[in-house]
C-alpha cells in the first residue's frame, strides 16, 4: 500500500470514529488495495464473480457501519446477511491496519514553546491519545462483530490484538524553527518534538545493504522550488554536539525510517531548534532528485550542511538514514577540530575489593554503539581526551547475536528485513542520553582486528606495540567484510580510520578528490590527537594498540584449516563465537589492569572506584557487539 494514514481526529465513541476523516481515508485506501488485487484476477474464468465483488466493495462506506451500530437488533434475513458481509470486510481492513499499514497519530502542542507545558506532560498526553485510540478501535470492532452475531459466546478470548499507531507524535509548527531564508519552505513542515511508537515491529524495505557512498557534492541538492511540505515529516535530532533536522518523505519505503531513527537518536531540545540555527538538514526520500543528488553539501554562505537521499528503491534501506546523519556529524567534528571515531565505546565502573584490594568490574555504561568523537579538554594542567557518543540506540546485525541476546532485546526493537536471510537488522535502545552527552576520559583506544588469529595463551589485546605501529593499524583500517556493503564477504577491505564517514582516502591512502579539504583538516587533527595519546601513553595514563576479536577469521581466505587448529579452533563455523569470547576475557583483564594503573596515578591512592572508558575502532562486523555480549556473559551483567 503506497499511502500512509495520518490521524489528527480526536474521537471518543465508535460512531465518532466511523464518522472521522481518518476512517474515511483508511477505508478508501483499503478499498483501492482490495479492488486492485481483484482486478489482477479479471483474466480468469471467474471474471463475472470478480466484477460483482468489485461493485459490492465500491458501495461500502462509513455509513454502512454506522447503520449497523445505530440499527435495531436483532437483524434478520437479507439485512443480517448484508451486515455480516460488511463486518467481515471491515474486519479484514482491521487486520490490514494492524499489520501492513503505516499510521501516524498527531497531536499539536505549540504550548511547549512558551513553557506553559513541559516535555513530560506532552509525552503523557501523546501516549494517552495513542492508548485511547487503540482501545476505541478494538471496542468498535468488538461491537460490530457482536451486533451481527459474529462475536464469541460464553468465553471472550483475548487474542493479543493491539492496534496502536506505528508512531504517535507531538508536533509544533515548523515556523518556530530557526531556519535561514533559503530554506524557509522547510518551515511549512510541522516539527516532531516527542513521540510514542510501537516497538517489537519489523518492516521490509526494498534494499538490504548500502551500495552507494555518501560523498560531498559540488551543488546544493535541496530543490526549494519543488519541495512540498505536506509530503514530509520532520524530526530534530541531537547528534553529538550538533542539531540536525531530518525530513522524511511520507511514502512507503521512506516513512518506515521514522521509527528506526526515533529509536536511535535523541531529540534536540526545543530551545536548540528555536533559539539557534540547525547545524545541518537531512532529507530522506526526495522524489525530485536522482543519484547525482545523493550526498551532502556544505552551504558555507548559510553555515550549514545539507544531506539528501533520493526516493529510489535502491536507497530505501535504514543504513541510508543512519550513516548519512552520522556523516554530517563527522564532517561537523572535523570542521570544529574534534576527532570523529567509528567505534564502540563503554565506560566501565571498576571497584576494588575491601579485603583483597583486587579490582572487579561492577557496572558498565555504553557511550557509543557505532560512532562518537574525542575532544581535547583542559583538566588541571593537562589536555585530556574526552569521549562523547552520538546514539542512544544500536543498529544491530542479528547474524552475530545469540538467541539469549535476541530475547533480551525483544519487545524494544524496531526491525528491518527480518526474513531477508542475511543482514537482518534491528534498532534497540542501549543507553541513556545522559551517558552519550557527558564526556568521559578516554583510557583505552584499540583498533579492532576481526580476522587475524591469535594462538592460545597469547593475549588478544596488544598494547605493547610501538605507537607508530599502532597508528599504522588505525590508518589502514583493514578488516574482513561481512557482506553488508559492496565488499564481498570474506574479503579484506581497507578504509582510513575504519571509514569515519565520509570516506577520506582510497585504498592507497590517497586523498579522495571530493574530500581533499576535509582530509587536510583531519590529518592535522590526527597529528594533534596522536601526539596527545602518545604523551599520555608514555606517562601510563592511556593504553593504545590492537584488539583481536577473530570474528571473521573463520571466513577469511588466508585462514587455513591447519592454522585454525593451531590457534585452538576445531570447527571453522565456531570461530565467530569462540573468538570474541576469548577476546572478551582478555579485554576484562586489560580493563582491570588499567584500573590499577589509573588508581596509582591519582592523588588518593585508597580510592575504591575508578572509571575506565574503552573505545574500539571498527565497523559493525569487526566484533564490537559480539565481544560486548560475551563480556556481559562472563561478568553476569544485565543488559541495559
Amino acid at each position: 500500500m503506497e499511502e500512509i494514514l495520518e490521524i489528527r481526529d480526536g474521537c471518543v465513541t465508535p460512531v465518532q470514529l466511523l464518522k472521522s476523516k481518518a476512517f474515511a481515508k483508511y477505508l478508501n485506501i483499503y478499498k483501492k488495495q482490495f479492488i486492485k488485487e481483484l482486478k489482477n484476477r479479471e483474466n480468469t474464468d471467474l471474471k463475472d464473480d470478480v466484477l460483482h465483488k468489485i461493485d459490492y466493495i465500491e458501495g461500502i462506506s462509513a455509513s454502512t457501519f454506522i447503520s449497523i451500530i445505530d440499527g435495531h437488533t436483532p437483524f434478520s434475513g437479507d439485512e443480517l446477511r448484508d451486515h455480516r458481509n460488511s463486518v467481515k470486510f471491515i474486519d479484514g481492513a482491521f487486520h490490514h491496519y494492524r499489520t501492513k499499514s503505516y499510521t501516524r497519530l498527531v497531536r499539536l502542542h505549540n504550548e511547549v514553546i512558551d513553557g506553559s507545558e513541559d516535555a513530560e506532560t506532552i509525552k503523557d498526553k501523546v501516549s494517552l491519545k495513542a492508548d485511547k485510540l487503540s482501545e476505541l478501535i478494538l471496542e468498535t470492532r468488538r461491537i460490530l462483530l457482536i451486533r451481527v452475531g459474529l462475536g464469541q459466546h460464553g468465553v471472550r478470548r483475548t487474542q493479543g490484538l493491539e492496534c496502536h499507531p506505528n508512531v504517535s507524535v507531538g508536533e509544533v509548527s515548523g515556523h518556530f524553527v530557526n531556519l535561514p531564508s533559503d530554506y524557509s519552505s522547510l518551515s511549512q513542515v510541522p516539527m516532531t518534538t516527542t513521540a510514542d511508537m510501537r516497538t517489537g515491529v519489523y518492516y521490509t524495505t526494498h534494499a538490504n545493504k548500502r551500495a552507494f557512498p555518501f560523498y560531498a557534492l559540488d551543488h546544493n541538492p535541496f530543490k526549494k522550488e519543488k519541495f512540498n511540505a505536506e509530503d514530509y515529516v520532520a524530526i530534530p535530532f541531537e547528534v553529538g554536539a550538533w542539531n540536525i533536522l531530518c525530513y522524511i518523505h511520507k511514502s512507503r519505503g521512506c516513512i518506515e525510517m521514522e521509527p528506526g531513527l526515533l529509536n536511535l537518536f535523541p531529540f534536540s531540545d526545543i530551545k536548540n531548534i528555536t533559539n539557534k540555527q540547525p547545524d545541518g538538514i537531512f532529507i530522506f526520500g526526495c522524489p525530485h532528485s536522482d543519484m547525482n543528488d545523493l550526498g551532502y553539501y556544505h552551504d558555507k554562505e548559510n553555515n550549514m550542511l545539507v544531506g539528501l537521499i533520493p526516493n529510489l528503491d535502491d536507497c530505501k534501506y535504514f543504513g541510508y538514514g543512519k550513516k548519512p546523519i552520522l556523516t554530517l556529524h563527522n564532517v561537523l567534528c572535523i570542521l570544529n577540530g574534534d576527532l570523529p571515531l567509528h567505534c564502540g565505546a563503554t565506560r566501565y565502573v571498576v571497584r576494588f575489593d575491601e579485603k583483597t584490594n583486587e579490582p572487579y568490574i561492577f557496572d558498565s555504561f555504553i557511550k557509543a554503539d557505532d560512532m562518537g568523537r574525542a575532544s581535547l579538554e583542559k583538566n588541571d594542567k593537562d589536555e585530556v581526551p574526552y569521549f562523547y557518543g552520538t546514539e542512544t540506540g544500536a543498529f544491530a546485525c542479528l547474524d552475530g547475536f545469540s538467541e539469549h541476546a535476541k530475547m533480551q532485546m525483544e519487545g524494544r526493537e524496531i526491525g528491518y528485513n527480518k526474513h531477508s536471510g542475511t543482514n537482518a537488522r534491528q534498532i534497540v535502545p542501549v543507553t541513556e542520553y545522559s551517558e552519550i552527552s557527558t564526556g568521559s576520559e578516554l583510557d583505552i583506544l584499540l583498533y579492532l582486528n576481526n580476522y587475524e588469529l591469535i594462538a592460545p595463551g597469547d593475549s588478544c589485546m596488544k598494547t605493547d606495540m610501538t605507537h607508530e605501529k599502532a597508528l599504522e593499524h588505525f590508518r589502514s583500517g583493514s578488516r574482513v567484510a561481512a557482506g553488508s556493503t559492496q565488499t564481498h564477504r570474506g574479503d579484506v577491505e581497507i578504509s582510513y580510520w575504519a571509514n569515519p564517514f565520509p570516506l577520506l582516502k582510497d585504498k592507497e591512502w590517497k586523498d579522495l578528490p571530493q574530500h581533499s579539504d576535509l582530509c587536510e583538516r583531519f590529518e592535522k587533527i590526527e597529528e594533534k590527537f596522536w601526539d596527545n595519546f602518545k604523551t599520555r601513553a608514555k606517562k601510563g595514563k592511556m593504553k593504545i594498540g590492537l584488539a583481536h576479536s577473530m570474528l571473521m577469521a573463520g571466513v577469511y581466505k588466508d585462514s587455513s584449516d591447519k592454522l585454525l587448529k593451531k590457534c585452538g579452533f576445531e570447527d571453522r563455523d565456531m570461530v565467530e563465537h569462540e573468538g570474541p569470547e576469548r577476546a572478551a576475557h582478555d579485554m576484562i583483564e586489560l580493563i582491570k589492569n588499567t584500573a590499577i594503573d589509573k588508581r596509582k596515578s591519582l592523588k588518593n591512592k585508597n580510592i575504591k572506584e575508578v572509571d575506565v572508558t574503552v573505545a574500539t575502532i571498527g565497523d559493525s562486523r569487526t566484533g564490537k557487539s559480539e565481544m560486548a555480549e560475551k563480556m556481559e556473559g562472563v561478568l553476569n551483567m544485565s543488559l541495559i
